[in-house]
């Protein structure tokens, strides 16, 4: 497709992407019957999803990493083995699979197996660029299959909990959100030496879509997230964690924009190790989940990382919350993280008292797809709810390299008043690859 067909075919149905959920029809089964699932990405996040996976058949294993490969398959000795996803998805016995590779390869992975009649459980960020993202979420919506995203906090208690009590009025409307991340990625320049690719990697498979550029172990398996080859930093990281409560509490979507409060310099290789990014978000969509009888304004929402906080947080409080979301009210204010809730009504955080923790189970957000699956209805944070999730997430780290407030005109894929974000939204494969 060139970019004008990829935009129209986007722009069909585009609403349907943000205000309705899955309308998939699978195979119902019973709970107690296994799945026969394909692991893509065996180590680090791809080893915890595999154990949250576990209970099920885990026929087929996939990953670059030959050595990652054989440890998975020492857990899995039936499971057959593969180095190229292509591969294990020309395998017929396999009803799904859960990816868990670097972000820059989500999207041709999630794209082949929702194309192969697969349902899937990708790592957040769904994608590493808006236009990939878009085209991964309407490809789920037509093939009607499962999806879910790996936001596993979403189907924490807390989270539960702190969604019940701000579209129960806890605070009022809430007009403004600050939300903060004490991670922080790259700020580096490209390594300069070159050495010999390991044995055990196959690295030409690892950059899969991403144009070819010399083996460095600053780039894999750990420290991909710093370059804007392969990931999108601290915002793409954990942006689809944090920005996930206030836009499931709110019903947000999709941002009319983006900019950058302040930032360091811009690297044209390494992702920003702190930024604070302003999003403003339209009332009409704020107000989707919203109680009935509340009409909630107009909303900024600001985000942090890299150690940067609000600086309305008196600095005692500030240093007991390393990460946090903010909901200011008309009537108060609610401080959340991901096990943490309270809600303060003193403006002057003259209230505040120790939250009190909760205990959550983060493997029922796995539990959750694989009944989906199996039953069918809807998974927790589907690619209907976390593909504009991931897009809004995406949209601050465009405004940061187009250098400019990006005025978002979502249905089109652009911003309307800086051209120069377009190499920014729009994905670009190597010959031999695409969606």
């Amino acid at each position: 497709m060139n970019r004008r067909q990829f935009i129209q075919r986007s722009a069909l149905g585009a609403a349907g992407i943000y205000l309705t959920g899955c309308a998939s029809t699978p195979r119902k089964i019973s709970d107690n019957e296994k799945l026969n699932l394909g692991i893509i990405g065996v180590a680090n996040q791809g080893a915890y999803d595999m154990g949250n996976v576990a209970g099920e058949n885990i026929v087929a294993l996939c990953d670059v990493d030959d050595t990652f490969l054989a440890k998975a398959k020492s857990k899995f000795p039936a499971a057959k083995t593969f180095n190229d996803f292509r591969r294990l998805l020309d395998e017929r016995d396999i009803d799904a699979v859960v990816i868990a590779t670097p972000d820059h390869t989500h999207a041709v992975i999630t794209a082949a197996a929702l194309r192969s009649g697969r349902h899937v459980y990708c790592e957040k960020p769904l994608t590493r660029t808006i236009s990939e993202c878009r085209f991964v979420t309407e490809l789920a919506r037509r093939q009607k299959l499962i999806t879910q995203i790996g936001t596993q906090i979403h189907s924490g208690e807390n989270y539960h909990q702190v969604v019940a009590a701000i579209q129960q009025g806890a605070i009022g409307a809430v007009n403004e959100v600050h939300v903060w991340v004490n991670a922080t990625y790259g700020g580096r320049d490209l390594p300069k030496a070159t050495p010999p690719v390991p044995a055990n990697l196959h690295y030409d498979l690892w950059l899969g879509p991403v144009a070819p550029r010399p083996y460095s172990p600053e780039f894999v398996p750990r420290s991909w997230r710093d370059w804007w080859a392969f990931g999108g930093g601290a915002l793409a990281d954990f942006g689809c964690h944090f920005m996930d409560l206030p836009h499931w509490a709110l019903g947000l979507s999709t941002p009319l924009s983006a900019e950058v409060v302040e930032g360091p310099a811009r690297h044209p290789d390494s992702t920003p190790p702190w930024l604070i990014v302003r999003y403003e978000y339209p009332a009409s969509l704020v107000a989707r989940e919203a109680q009935r009888k509340n009409h909630l304004p107009p909303l900024k929402l600001t985000w942090y990382h890299g150690g940067k906080k609000p600086a309305l947080l008196p600095p005692a409080i500030a240093a007991k919350w390393d990460s946090g979301v903010l909901f200011l009210g008309e009537k108060g204010m609610l401080l959340a993280d991901y096990t943490r809730q309270l809600v303060m009504r003193d403006a002057a955080f003259a209230d505040y008292a120790a939250p009190t923790g909760t205990d959550s189970d983060y493997t029922q957000h796995h539990r959750d797809w694989l009944h989906a699956v199996k039953t069918g209805g809807c998974a927790a944070s589907d690619f209907a709810y976390s593909g504009p999730l991931t897009e809004a997430a995406l949209l601050g780290n465009v405004a940061f390299r187009a250098g400019c407030k990006i005025e978002w005109d979502a249905k089109n894929l652009r911003a309307k008043n800086c051209r120069a974000a377009d190499e920014f939204i729009h994905h670009r494969y190597r010959a031999g690859w695409k969606l």
